[in-house]
């Protein structure tokens, strides 16, 4: 008889009851603590949430941010403490994930921080990145894109000690050249006698966003066809990519990120993979009522993929193993969206700082504490 078992969520039943892992897609202190009450095990940030973490909970970092610009960095430009600011909401979220790094001797709770977006074309650049990053913190696992530069700069970090986590990612070729560059990375270091045990890599597809990049495309092509089916594209590429990594025993962990419908975690429970939506939609699975069984082995219907297959050669090219060559990595449709909208936010957060460092001189004064 099977033992009952007392689930405080959906997130948290899938979490106890497959091999399926929850990450929280954010570095808010609030929601990084509900999501590991639902069974999180790992967080990320970068500087999109980092903006987005001041906006919420800036009560818990202005007098930080205040010294930071008056006493301990006078010297240093707004973008020197952006980046700063960044390492310390990672360090604090790293520190509520500590226990649970331990317990799993490094293969979960970990902090995914990124590296600047802007060294996308410079592998050295996002080596000493990724390696000082990587120091922060005991269980910090380290963002590289995966454009022409990234993959090399994995190999390199990987070899490091650097446990990675590519991002920037939506296609099949993508992951293949990732998998292949971290197992160089790991086969160097055990030449070498290096302790790999506690590594945890994974390799993120951004599934939302190659079904938001087909949706451009209908519009930009002038393209009819089910509009159903553009939902699918993205989670056809994981459960290809989860098949053949499982084949070729590739020892890194598929991460599902950018959700845009609640088939981006319902149909990947049960695989060994992670899911990291962010806190709006761990709510709203955890609202839904979608029962928690193994879907991950379930192939997408075939005559969706065949129409996408027809109809897109960008789906092509994400779903099909030779599909794109490492040199065309960059100019992959989702790849410039991407870098753009994450390069973006590498401007919007020091001017976070700026407020700090210059105050408006016409704003209005805050209203006085009564």
């Amino acid at each position: 008889m099977r033992e009952l078992v007392a689930y405080k969520s959906l997130l948290h039943e899938m979490t106890q009851s497959t091999p399926t892992c929850l990450w929280n897609d954010s570095a808010s202190v609030k929601e990084l603590t509900y999501s590991i009450e639902h069974g999180a095990v790992g967080a990320t940030c970068n500087p999109v949430i980092a903006v987005e973490v001041l906006k919420k909970e800036m009560d818990l970092w202005r007098d930080r941010i205040d010294y930071l610009v008056r006493k301990e960095m006078p010297a240093a430009s707004e973008d020197q403490i952006a980046w700063k600011v960044v390492e310390e909401i990672s360090a604090k979220g790293a520190g509520l994930l500590k226990p649970i790094f331990d317990q799993h001797a490094g293969r979960n709770g970990r902090l995914s921080i990124q590296t600047d977006p802007r060294f996308y074309r410079d592998p050295r650049a996002i080596v000493e990145q990724a390696v000082h990053f990587s120091k922060i913190a005991p269980n910090m696992i380290v963002k590289i894109p995966v454009t022409q530069a990234g993959i090399p700069a994995i190999e390199e970090a990987t070899y490091r000690g650097v446990s990675i986590n590519a991002t920037v990612c939506f296609t099949l070729p993508q992951c293949l050249a990732v998998a292949e560059a971290a197992e160089r990375g790991l086969k160097r270091r055990e030449r070498e006698g290096k302790d790999i045990s506690t590594m945890g890599p994974v390799c993120t597809i951004m599934v939302g966003r190659l079904d938001d990049w087909l949706k451009v495309l209908v519009e930009k092509e002038s393209i009819t066809t089910d509009p159903g089916y553009l939902e699918w594209a993205g989670v056809a590429v994981f459960k290809k990519t989860y098949r053949i990594f499982r084949e070729r025993g590739y020892r890194i962990r598929l991460l599902s990120a950018a959700f845009r419908n609640h088939m981006h975690w319902s149909e990947f429970i049960g695989g060994d993979v992670v899911v990291s939506p962010p806190h709006k939609w761990q709510v709203r699975f955890n609202a839904s009522g979608i029962a928690v069984v193994p879907r991950m082995d379930n192939p997408v219907n075939p005559q969706v993929v065949e129409e996408l297959l027809r109809k897109f050669p960008d789906f092509r090219r994400a779903y099909q193993e030779d599909g794109l060559a490492v040199e065309e990595f960059d100019d992959f449709g989702p790849t410039r969206r991407t870098l753009r909208q994450f390069i973006a936010a590498c401007h919007d957060l020091p001017g976070q700082i700026r407020e700090f460092m210059i105050p408006n001189p016409d704003a209005k004064p805050a209203p006085a504490v009564k």
